[in-house]
């Protein structure tokens, strides 16, 4: 439970609700793009709360009071709003992208279900987001106090990922194979718990993988070469019994939809998130605004805290029928989210636009110019002209915002632009070429007719 803010801290908390609320404020502002100005002044507006804060605490306590919730929303929307504005390398912006992984990490752990190819990824994400906060460290871009901050937060993730690798470590290298296995089939089997209809064609094959595993056990244990009993049997049996359990689950919930009525609102709201992140993974580059996310962010959160135990229970404090698709659902939101967190594109908002409009023109070149002619000048024209107007909008040689400033983003624009101009001089070149050879091959075609008119 949150302490009682101490009286010397209320001031701060009363500026820090302050500043959310104009964060949230401005998330909500659909109308204009966010400015990079806007999202700075309230980052030093928290700067200076930070360090009055700093000033009435004790460095060696651990604090947990409504100012330190608050606290975590306010850099939470911060953060969303540095890659906003495409500060992607920015230590701020590592800050929402830290918690998404914990939650992630900490749901793998519950679950057991993960191999070492699984966490790879995060091992190396983990790497990159340090390597930005200590290079802002060491250039002393940002205050001591959140350098400290998010060091800690990497710190525990860093904790995590060691254990879930030390717990994998125990796996005999015999049974590594089965449990790989094993980890890929439960996925399978709460993704179909997770579908609407009749599973049976795609439920059959899976149990029957899981027969043929069972069955190479002996006395219970699954043997190594020479008829050797492996080490680490409770992980790969436990597992074994768990897939069992889901696909009878399966089996059982098939006639009422998979999940308990009581159950049935959590899975409606979990559903109705997961369609709109996979839309968003589809559409990001032209209609996600990063900051949407926070929104996503505290539904999932909500629904994370009322589970007892790791269970959903229903008013009565029973466990029903559902349990497997409930969380499948929601580790499947999590990681959509840190999907879209870590696929943010160092661009700000305002010019996405731009930056799509190039991505479009330079596809269409590269399949122009890999599939061939024949083709003429007029072919050209629509991406020259859409080059053109590109080209125009550029201010001594910057893309320049509404507010006059320049947005983050200008070397990738500049990038994609350099590009789209070498297609279209390849594209010119090889239809310069082909005229040339059709001149050739009209000239040879006339030599043949003067000769063949010449008398022998």
């Amino acid at each position: 439970m949150a302490a009682n803010v101490p009286q010397e801290e209320l001031p701060i908390l009363e500026s820090v609700i302050n500043i959310r609320n104009r964060l949230t404020a401005l998330k909500k502002n659909r109308v204009e793009y966010v400015k990079a100005s806007d999202v700075n002044s309230l980052y030093q507006a928290m700067v200076k709360q930070i360090t009055k804060l700093n000033d009435v605490r004790d460095d060696n306590t651990t604090y947990n009071n409504r100012l330190d919730t608050t606290l975590a929303d306010v850099f939470s929307l911060l953060s969303l709003f540095y890659l906003t504005i495409g500060k992607t390398k920015d230590t701020l912006a590592t800050y929402c992208q830290i918690a998404s992984m914990r939650q992630i990490l900490n749901h793998m752990n519950e679950s057991a279900v993960y191999n070492e190819s699984d966490l790879a990824p995060f091992t190396r994400r983990l790497g990159e987001l340090r390597n930005i906060i200590q290079h802002d460290a060491e250039s002393g871009k940002h205050p001591k106090a959140l350098i400290k901050l998010l060091e800690r937060q990497l710190n525990e993730c860093e904790a995590i990922v060691r254990s879930l690798q030390e717990s994998l470590s125990v796996l005999s290298e015999e049974l590594v194979p089965i449990h790989q296995k094993l980890v890929t089939i439960r996925r399978q089997l709460v993704a179909l718990a997770a579908k609407e209809g009749s599973h049976k064609a795609e439920l059959k094959p899976l149990q029957e993988e899981l027969r043929k595993i069972d069955s190479a056990r002996v006395d219970g244990n699954f043997l190594g070469p020479g008829g050797i009993v492996p080490a680490s049997q409770a992980l790969c049996s436990s597992l074994l019994e768990e897939c069992f359990g889901i696909a009878q689950e399966i089996k059982a919930n098939e006639e009422s939809k998979n999940v308990a009525t009581s159950l049935k609102p959590i899975y409606d709201r979990l559903s109705e998130i997961r369609a709109e992140l996979e839309s968003l993974v589809l559409t990001h580059r032209w209609s996600l605004r990063e900051t949407d996310l926070w929104n996503y962010s505290l539904s999932l959160q909500e629904i994370d805290k009322m589970r007892v135990d790791g269970k959903f229970v229903d008013s009565e404090g029973n466990r029903p029928p559902g349990q497997y698709v409930l969380l499948y659902l929601l580790r499947r939101c999590y990681g959509l989210i840190y999907r879209l967190l870590s696929s943010s594109e160092p661009v700000s908002e305002e010019l996405m636009p731009i930056a799509n409009k190039l991505s479009t023109v330079k596809k269409c070149l590269n399949e122009v110019l890999k599939h061939g002619g024949p083709f003429n000048a007029r072919d050209l024209y629509p991406y020259q002209l859409a080059l053109f107007q590109i080209d125009s909008m550029r201010q001594d040689g910057r893309f320049i915002g509404v507010d006059g400033t320049i947005p983050e983003g200008q070397g990738i624009l500049m990038a994609h632009l350099n590009e789209c101009h070498e297609l279209v001089e390849m594209l010119k070149e090889s239809m310069e070429e082909g005229e040339d050879d059709e001149e050739e091959y009209d000239e040879s075609l006339e030599d043949e007719d003067d000769s063949a008119g010449e008398e022998p």
